[in-house]
């Protein structure tokens, strides 16, 4: 099975993804991630260091791929998770797309690629161009991480949107949204009521998810000293019981953004009655919303 993690930026996509592999490999199956961004640092809280890059590695043998062996780029992560990073182009200069490609056919030249139950490709981003979403070329299910708010949803549409026109000619299917970090989900549910997509999760407002990115570990490896954590591994446990049922998925059908837009104004607008604070009627402006449109 092959999955692609997308989101908006900074939306929590690879802390989510390095907890559902460790969450995979718990199951017993064998996990290979797959970072996609010229940061490398999608497995950074699996290995705690910056691994190298495809990239690099295969400019350091002069693109020799008979040169390169698998532990020049695979390097074990906590919990049995192997981990990969592609890197990326020069800033400015080159194609995403084409590093994911690269890195793809380099550990076919491995014979890698097709050695694990689960490949889990970590996406840069938000879809604004084909090579951004290259990795669907290669999954099963992509999967979107996002909050209860306008802008990740935003991006969320556009996600959809390429699902889509990459299942036209790929057997791609969105397996669910996963909401990260976030105490409401009403604009979550308000958003796949109108373009129907399943919710595999949605993780606590919970400090400890951020803080694990900076410590450089899982949920998984910081349970192991701090017990009161364990209650959250069963949110990353629940979406991949979810996943290895191999679930029908959905082909979605976005939202215009002018149906976005008009969707949100209205929620916002027009509040439900669970966001009145005491004393306020629903039309009065709320002072936790962070988004207004007139």
């Amino acid at each position: 099975m092959k999955l692609a993690v997308y989101g908006k930026g900074g939306i929590g996509k690879s802390t989510t993804s390095c907890n559902i592999s460790i969450a995979l490999a718990r199951r017993g199956k064998r996990v290979l991630q797959i970072g996609c961004d010229p940061k490398h640092d999608s497995t950074f809280t699996l290995t705690g260091f910056l691994i190298p890059t495809i990239i690099d590695t295969l400019q350091a043998k002069d693109y020799h791929y008979e040169d390169v062996w698998p532990e020049d780029v695979i390097y074990q992560g906590y919990g049995g998770v192997d981990c990969v990073e592609a890197g990326g182009p020069p800033a400015g200069a080159g194609c995403g797309g084409y590093v994911v490609g690269e890195t793809v056919k380099l550990l076919k030249e491995l014979n890698a690629f097709y050695e694990y139950d689960i490949i889990l490709f970590d996406v840069l981003g938000d879809v604004v161009c084909g090579g951004f979403a290259a990795p669907l070329n290669y999954a099963d299910y992509c999967i979107i991480v996002t909050d209860n708010g306008f802008d990740a949803l935003f991006a969320a549409n556009r996600i959809a949107a390429s699902v889509r026109e990459k299942a036209r000619t790929h057997p791609l299917r969105l397996a669910g949204l996963i909401g990260n970090r976030t105490a409401k989900r009403d604009l979550i549910d308000k958003y796949v009521q109108a373009c129907p997509i399943p919710v595999l999760e949605v993780l606590p407002l919970l400090e400890d998810i951020r803080v694990s990115r900076v410590k450089g570990k899982t949920l998984f490896e910081m349970a192991e000293s701090e017990p009161s954590l364990n209650f959250v591994l069963d949110y990353y446990l629940n979406i991949a019981d979810q996943l290895l049922t191999e679930p029908e998925g959905v082909v979605p059908r976005e939202l215009s953004d002018r149906e976005l837009f008009s969707m949100l104004s209205d929620f916002y607008l027009n509040p439900p009655s669970s966001l009145s604070n005491s004393g306020q009627t629903a039309k009065e402006p709320q002072q936790e919303l962070d988004f207004f449109l007139v």
